[in-house]
């Protein structure tokens, strides 16, 4: 769907986060005389009146009799295709789209590199960008990553790197190279299952040209099999890590301990990005020499520096358990205490508790909502390091700073999300630099954009 299909129809705007915004922007831009409804919290009347006033605005949660008044509604990324009204509008014949999709339908020709995965494809999508642009290449980094496609509707790149959220694979294409970097347990919530998860992510393999995955993960593996063109990161004879280097087949190229992003995580990552450019007919070798000056993204992993005799990292974008053995399997060897936990979805913490019954961190320090969940189950298994629970992160803070040495981290990865007190993960991240003593207002993602 193009945005010029919208003229002269019934149409509705779900959502006024920073996604409904750029809808609203792109819409009035191209189609200045279409009538448009928005559907908002009654928290953000003001807001979007003030924004633009002249939308229709309805406050609170719609129900499939209220969307079904619409033949197109523009949803945000956030809103579960899922919701028994959204299905009961669809049956009733209301069309359901988004900012992503009415990008791609701006723009079939744009070469794309569309990334996704449970976990790192914030920081591949932005090495792909970074590597590009090492090579000389105009390249754009948006999307999942903080900025919405539609904010860039009108402008140019010649390559596009577009992170996807499980929300927006069944949203893009199609895609000259889709790479999938992880799949894992996660947003329960919004797919209602595990296997819907999976299913949502894997959709982007359906308008991929070519497919990179993860050849570490069997169920990736298994899932993408039968796509025609499938190419395999992590493996000997491709890009993968081997005896602290990066490499191409038998070919040393960059060494791990000059990423700027530690762990060995991220050096798959950087396996990811470099045989992206590879798929993509650009020079990956040429590229490798400029892993060096990547910076860490924002609340992934990001060292803050030190203070009062501690080093704090803030990997606050940490939201499932999984992630949180790998914030701590990259500080290996050193006296971590880790603050985990947040808003409760449910999700396994079995993996967490048996590693951390064998190799246990300086301390564990419990918060949120569930909180005493893991630490009942730390507690049962034996584990044997300090645990603590507390109510909330500023007593995590507090709780740390009592039981970490001097030069040890505090490391906030709390394996879980932010909703229980916070507006999302950024927010949390921010605070508790505040808590650390840093200056909480945080550079955003750097590169987002076109250059």
């Amino acid at each position: 769907m193009r945005i010029a299909d919208l003229a002269g129809r019934r149409v509705a705007v779900w959502g006024f986060g920073r996604e409904g915004h750029a809808v609203i922007g792109a819409l009035r831009s191209r189609l200045p005389a279409q009538s448009l409804t928005l559907f908002c919290s009654a928290a953000e009347v003001d807001a979007a009146h003030a924004f633009d006033a002249a939308l229709e605005i309805i406050a609170g949660e719609p129900d499939a009799t209220a969307l079904g008044q619409f033949d197109v509604v523009v949803k945000s990324p956030g809103i579960s295709a899922y919701k028994p009204a959204l299905l009961a509008a669809q049956v009733q014949g209301t069309q359901f789209t988004s900012g992503t999709a009415l990008w791609f339908g701006e723009n079939p020709d744009a070469c794309v590199i569309a990334v996704t995965g449970t976990k790192g494809k914030s920081t591949t999508s932005a090495l792909v960008a970074h590597l590009a642009r090492a090579l000389g290449v105009r390249t754009a980094l948006a999307g999942n990553i903080g900025l919405p496609l539609l904010e860039l509707l009108d402008q140019r790149a010649d390559l596009w790197v577009i992170e996807l959220s499980s929300f927006q694979t069944g949203e893009a294409g199609p895609v000259e190279l889709g790479v999938i970097t992880s799949l894992y347990e996660e947003h329960l919530d919004w797919h209602g299952s595990r296997e819907q998860y999976v299913t949502d992510k894997l959709r982007l393999a359906d308008v991929s040209q070519q497919l990179l995955v993860n050849s570490l993960q069997s169920i990736v593996l298994e899932r993408t099999q039968p796509h025609p063109r499938r190419l395999l990161f992590g493996q000997p004879e491709g890009w993968h890590v081997s005896d602290g280097f990066i490499c191409r087949g038998a070919h040393q190229v960059f060494p791990i301990d000059q990423l700027a992003a530690p762990g060995l995580h991220n050096a798959l990552n950087a396996c990811a990005a470099l045989a992206a450019l590879a798929a993509v007919g650009m020079d990956a070798l040429a590229a490798a020499p400029a892993l060096a000056t990547f910076r860490p993204l924002p609340h992934r992993l990001q060292p803050l520096g030190e203070r009062d005799g501690w080093h704090w990292v803030n990997d606050s974008i940490s939201t499932t358990p999984l992630a949180t053995l790998a914030a701590l399997e990259s500080l290996h060897g050193r006296a971590v205490t880790a603050l985990v936990g947040g808003h409760d979805r449910g999700l396994d913490w079995t993996p967490f508790v048996e590693a951390m019954r064998d190799a246990p961190a300086n301390a564990i320090v419990c918060m949120g909502s569930n909180g005493a969940r893991i630490e009942t189950a730390l507690r049962t298994a034996g584990v044997a390091c300090p645990i603590l629970l507390v109510s909330d992160l500023a007593s995590a803070v507090a709780a740390a700073k009592n039981c970490t040495p001097d030069h040890g981290v505090i490391l906030l990865s709390p394996g879980a999300p932010s909703f229980d007190q916070f507006k999302d993960y950024a927010e949390r991240g921010r605070r508790f630099a505040e808590l650390a003593g840093f200056d909480g207002a945080m550079a955003g993602i750097e590169g987002a954009g076109i250059c």
